[in-house]
């Protein structure tokens, strides 16, 4: 056992490690998680047999198809870095997925040690896996909830205990809108989150783009695999953004969002595959 495995939480250590015939309690092994995709698609431990299944059937449909979730992961770090300069101390990752490297509160800690950090998600391995990480960190925290539910979440007493909703909050949403489908009303969902922040905080959304054709057999497996995962255009994607003042260069393919370093003249599908920006409440 490695000293970091030694640190995790007794649930998230046994799914990175598993001892044969182990059954993690409460948890359905046979299911894929969406967190628990997207981090075998990112080359992590801690998933299921079942999680890498799918991962390796959705990235086969796209060449290079990891390198489309690295680039969401890279966003998040250039988008917590701005959000951070632009003096947002309190930031609320919806749906944010198991750790990885340069999570949420690692990158706005760096620019704003005392910035505030909650993260959601309603994955029990990930609350296994972030109280473990965060044990020693008392500005941020992990609850166990589902974005469909903003009151549940706005008004979690965890939540609370750390965020001001008379200050600014930076409301991070990547890659989990499209797990909504249209019937679930993902705009009235948005904007409940929106209009629940002060003047002067942000959103900072990331989407599957949709590509007619490109990406219609890869929406039908994802939607096969994990029951959601709907491409969306990038005019559909800016209206998430509805009333709020978009930041330079506004809704994009995300490597075009403020890169840090140069890009090929012309992108692939894999490149195009998510789109996002972030807005500013006025």
């Amino acid at each position: 056992m490695t000293q970091g495995d030694a640190n995790l939480h007794p649930l998230a250590r046994a799914a990175r490690n598993p001892p044969p015939g182990w059954q993690p309690q409460g948890i359905d092994v046979s299911v894929p998680s969406i967190a628990r995709v997207y981090d075998a698609i990112l080359g992590g431990k801690d998933n299921f047999p079942v999680d890498r299944a799918v991962a390796e059937e959705l990235v086969a449909f796209v060449p290079d198809g990891r390198e489309a979730a690295i680039y969401n992961r890279a966003l998040l770090g250039r988008g917590v870095r701005y959000l951070a300069e632009q003096g947002i101390r309190q930031f609320i990752d919806l749906g944010s997925g198991l750790p990885t490297a340069n999570n949420t509160h690692q990158v706005a800690q760096r620019i704003v040690p005392d910035a505030r950090v909650v993260y959601v998600d309603n994955d029990p391995i990930v609350l296994a896996h972030g109280r473990a990480l965060l044990a020693e960190n008392r500005y941020t925290t992990v609850i166990t909830a589902d974005v469909r539910q903003p009151e549940e979440i706005l008004n979690h007493p965890d939540l609370r205990s750390l965020i001001d909703f008379d200050q600014p909050v930076a409301l991070l949403m990547l890659g989990i809108i499209h797990h909504l489908n249209d019937d679930e009303n993902p705009n009235g969902l948005v904007a409940r989150y929106r209009n629940a922040v002060a003047s002067g905080s942000y959103l900072f959304l990331t989407h599957f783009v949709d590509h007619g054709a490109e990406t219609a057999d890869l929406q039908k497996a994802i939607l096969t695999d994990l029951g959601s995962g709907r491409f969306r255009t990038l005019e559909e994607i800016t209206a998430y953004f509805g009333g709020l003042e978009l930041v330079e260069p506004g809704v994009v393919h995300i490597p075009l969002w403020r890169p840090d370093g140069p890009l090929p003249e012309t992108l692939r599908l894999t490149e195009k595959m998510i789109g996002g920006g972030i807005g500013r409440k006025p």
